[in-house]
């Protein structure tokens, strides 16, 4: 019996999200499929933690366990020529039979994008929340400043997240400058998420961007534990899995 983890880059746009559903598309159960037509027995894939409908992935980790002569290479290769072209391996490896994509992991790092300009655009409009009206993002760094460290994130959880409790860890967060095609990138890393964390946070850091509500009142809304007072939850479509971190 062999262990093998992988990186993965998907577009998440016709999927159901990654988790593996009865008739409807899902990530995981495409690599699934492939990987039974590859070694000819059901595989289970194991994902460092779900993403939802429209949400997109460039460092994605999963991992799975088969009794198998097949080497990671060829897993990469043969996985590559029968998955769809919008899900890639990027990476496969041989790993100890001790690692656990989703319980080894130590953090993770969410893009959101945010195109911040008048018109909407064509090409990348399925990786992007368009906002027209201008962002002061200088607001929103200083609303920001109050989410890093150790919180309860009940005030941007949604209903149904799977949890003991709503603490967790941000480890780091940035805000891009807007660059020349009006692109911000919105980057937080934390030890852990609640579901629709990061689009709530994002939904409402844009209120604060646009003059809706202060910093101050920000910071107020993190305190409450109140999910009534925090800001929309932004599209799915701007998110990306950027990394997940493990131990060396």
């Amino acid at each position: 019996m062999q262990n093998f983890k992988l990186i993965i880059e998907y577009d998440g746009t016709a999927y159901h999200g990654w988790q593996r559903q009865n008739d409807t598309s899902t990530v995981q159960g495409a690599i699934e499929a492939a990987l039974e037509t590859m070694t000819g027995r059901s595989v289970t894939v194991i994902g460092s933690g779900r993403t939802d409908a429209g949400v997109h992935a460039t460092g994605q980790v999963a991992n799975f366990c088969v009794e198998t002569r097949l080497t990671s290479d060829v897993f990469a290769k043969g996985l590559n020529s029968l998955l769809p072209p919008d899900i890639v391996i990027k990476d496969c490896a041989a790993v100890d039979k001790t690692f656990h994509a989703r319980y080894d992991a130590r953090s993770k790092i969410y893009d959101y994008h945010i195109l911040n300009q008048p018109t909407p655009a064509a090409i990348f409009r399925q990786y992007a929340w368009h906002i027209g009206k201008h962002l002061d993002l200088e607001a929103i760094r200083t609303a920001m400043l109050c989410l890093k460290g150790q919180h309860d994130f009940s005030a941007f959880e949604a209903a149904g997240s799977p949890r003991s409790h709503a603490v967790r860890t941000v480890i780091d967060l940035h805000l891009s400058e807007k660059d020349a095609d009006g692109y911000v990138i919105f980057s937080i890393e934390a030890d852990g998420f609640l579901r629709h964390m990061v689009r709530n946070i994002v939904g409402t850091l844009v209120d604060v961007g646009l003059g809706k509500i202060s910093p101050e009142a920000f910071e107020e809304i993190v305190i409450s534990k109140d999910r009534t007072q925090a800001g929309i939850t932004s599209p799915a479509h701007g998110l990306f899995l950027k990394k997940v971190k493990y131990p060396r």
